[in-house]
């Protein structure tokens, strides 16, 4: 019988109920697919969006230990020293936090702001060595963190985390 085709009873035939995985189960290489063992979630709430922004900005600024110091640096200033094509592949990474924002319904002078710390980012970061150093010590990303986080405090209470 195919799907245009009734039953003889005359009774509308029933639809195959799609597969759903249970969430308790995690699927082969899940594990992999999570970037340094943090599970991204994929909801357009409050608490998803913040998790991405807090992961995303873990692995830009926050990555990797500096050897022999215990400085942390993050993908941010390790492309950064690709001349110019690094910074710019930087900033449309970093952009994505400020369209994380735009999705909060943050204000369009925060959006600025944290629009405006990637451009200083981007425009010394792209001078060569003194950006390179510029990297290590603005970050941008971190400030931008610091802008949606007061903004969740304060408009969505429910996002809060306490392990800061």
């Amino acid at each position: 019988m195919t799907s245009d085709d009734k039953p003889l009873d005359g009774s509308t035939p029933k639809r195959p109920v799609p597969y759903r995985p249970d969430p308790s189960e995690t699927p082969p290489g899940a594990e992999r697919l999570r970037p340094l063992g943090i599970d991204l979630p994929t909801g357009n709430d409050p608490i998803s969006i913040r998790r991405r922004v807090e992961a995303l900005e873990l692995i830009l600024e926050r990555s990797f230990r500096i050897p022999g110091t215990n400085y942390p640096v993050g993908l941010d200033a390790i492309i950064g020293l690709v001349p110019v094509v690094g910074d710019l592949i930087a900033a449309a990474m970093s952009a994505y936090i400020v369209w994380e924002g735009k999705n909060l319904g943050m204000p369009k002078w925060k959006l600025w702001r944290m629009g405006g710390n990637i451009a200083i980012d981007t425009a010394i970061g792209a001078i060569p060595l003194v950006g390179d150093a510029f990297d290590l010590a603005f970050r941008s990303n971190t400030k931008n963190l610091r802008i949606i986080r007061k903004h969740l405090d304060k408009h969505h209470p429910a996002a809060r985390t306490l392990d800061r």
